[in-house]
């Protein structure tokens, strides 16, 4: 079964390890991932039940994970441990995501080729069993909805829209973590980019 939590075997050997640690805190594992080489980052995404995460809820979660990380010290590389928040245009790693998320812009990409082509654009409409539906805006008929099977996903995120910016703003202003600098800058017409790599809520740690 694809697992877009955690891909690679040393990736879930860290999510084994630090995801009952979030959990234990209140918050969800959404992603994460070691990366680089020589110079190692261990990139963490978490997020509350309900959304919403800030800067202080990064630096609680790292606080945790770093002391479980020493213990077990499954990394024998000096490594840089990054907390983040999803980001607005955020992975969507969990089939759950594919339901909270029901009539947004999404990107999705499969592991192989489904009747000829890797990549699909469109508006999500939810799950059927193991499937993940999306609306692609194509077709002798217009509109049309697919089934992917979850376990052929290769990547899935939201694609930056003002619809999803604005469900965000109300989200963050309900939990109170709303950052209104982060908002200001954001610019719908790069919704194309990797704008949810680089989360605005993180809390980097030398280890």
């Amino acid at each position: 079964m694809t697992d877009l939590i955690a891909k690679a075997a040393i990736d879930q050997r860290m999510a084994g390890i630090v995801a009952p640690v979030i959990e234990g805190l209140g918050y969800e594992l959404v992603r994460i991932r070691l990366m680089g080489g020589l110079n190692k980052t261990l990139q963490i995404m978490a997020d509350r039940p309900d959304g919403g995460i800030d800067v202080d809820d990064c630096a609680k979660i790292s606080t945790a994970v770093s002391a479980a990380l020493d213990v077990e010290d499954p990394i024998s590389e000096p490594y840089t441990l990054e907390v983040s928040s999803p980001g607005i245009d955020r992975p969507l790693t969990r089939l759950k995501d594919f339901d909270v998320w029901i009539g947004y812009e999404a990107r999705i990409e499969t592991e192989a080729q489904i009747d000829g082509r890797k990549r699909f654009k469109g508006i999500l409409a939810g799950t059927e069993g193991d499937e993940v539906l999306i609306t692609l805006a194509e077709g002798a008929e217009g509109a049309l909805t697919i089934g992917l099977k979850f376990d052929w996903l290769a990547d899935a995120k939201l694609v930056l829209t003002e619809e999803l910016i604005a469900e965000m703003l109300r989200q963050r202003k309900a939990s109170g973590t709303l950052d209104e600098a982060e908002f200001d800058q954001i610019d719908v017409s790069e919704g194309d980019e990797e704008a949810g790599e680089d989360a605005p809520d993180a809390a980097p740690t030398q280890h």
